[in-house]
């Protein structure tokens, strides 16, 4: 048992075992990899991934964007071990420029195996929703990150999980990317959510993660409509009702991409290819998607390189 502080600087009481309970892990002896960059989300979740019995490998990916990444590597590879875990470390090739924040993440989503397990927290959704609205990502966007069988410790907060690490003795990484102000996600974090509870008085946090919640129940519900429409016909979908049309444009398109869901207006350009207003569209990160007799063909861009060492 041990003190932390909430987001208000408020002490409460916490302990492994009930966070432990407001996560979802598989059973006990499951063999589960998990997406460990050596921040504080990540390590708490290896931690508390091995707590709940299961088998883990531990993924690292070397992004090669700064000078001394490879420690860090070596750093999540020690602490894994220690842990218990076996470890995996892959690198992937990221050049510097526009739009790094999305590559990167594109990168580590390619090179990660299918089904990773990974930290995001509550605040994370909370970002998520806000960044996704402000894009006019619809009713999936509004959802927020997806799939709580990949994100076993999503009901968790940003101090719970910084708390783990004290607890455990752990020294999490610092990335800077984290703290720098160009990329809009840091300033959701920083800037806005802050001046949302000062307005409104209370932490904003659990009612964007309630409304992510409501709003996958409802995109839960129209999938079931989707259920046998092939989302490549585009003679059946442009037949369809233009919302259950944008729907499947866009949960393929996340399909395609690794679980990269596109913005509206590349849900848009599909849409138009579709009723043949256009030949091709592009879907972002250097992804299009074209028609070619009456089916939608999706082409992706480059693919980063994947070693392991």
């Amino acid at each position: 048992m041990g003190d932390s502080h909430d987001r208000t600087g408020g002490m409460i009481e916490i302990s492994l075992s009930e966070l432990l309970e407001r996560c979802n892990f598989p059973s006990p002896g499951t063999p589960i990899d998990c997406a460990v960059s050596g921040g504080a989300d990540s390590l708490a979740l290896l931690v508390l991934a091995i707590q709940a019995g299961c088998t883990v490998t531990a993924w690292h990916v070397d992004h090669g964007l700064r000078q001394g990444s490879d420690q860090e590597g070596a750093a999540v590879a020690q602490v894994a071990t220690s842990l218990g875990a076996s470890v995996e470390l892959v690198t992937a090739s990221v050049n510097p420029g526009p739009n790094l924040e999305a590559r990167a993440r594109q990168a580590r989503r390619e090179l990660l195996p299918a089904g990773v397990l990974t930290g995001h927290t509550a605040d994370d959704q909370a970002e998520t929703v806000l960044l996704n609205l402000l894009r006019g990502a619809g009713l999936p966007g509004v959802a927020g990150i997806g799939s709580p069988q990949r994100r076993p410790i999503l009901n968790l907060r940003r101090h719970e999980t910084q708390w783990v690490c004290q607890n455990q003795g752990l020294e999490p990484l610092d990335d800077p990317m984290n703290a720098d102000p160009r990329f809009t996600r840091n300033r959701v974090r920083h800037e806005v959510l802050p001046l949302l509870a000062e307005v409104f008085q209370r932490d904003p946090v659990p009612l964007l993660a309630r409304h992510a919640e409501h709003a996958g129940q409802g995109v839960a519900l129209l999938q079931e409509l989707l259920a046998d429409l092939d989302p490549t016909d585009t003679r059946t979908l442009a037949q369809q009702d233009p919302a259950l049309m944008r729907l499947s444009v866009h949960r393929w398109l996340t399909e395609q991409r690794n679980g990269l869901a596109p913005d509206a207006a590349a849900v848009d350009r599909v849409c138009a290819v579709v009723a043949h207003s256009s030949q091709a569209a592009e879907v972002g990160g250097g992804d299009r998607v074209e028609r070619t007799d009456g089916r939608l063909r999706f082409l992706p861009g480059r693919q980063p390189t994947k070693s392991s060492r």
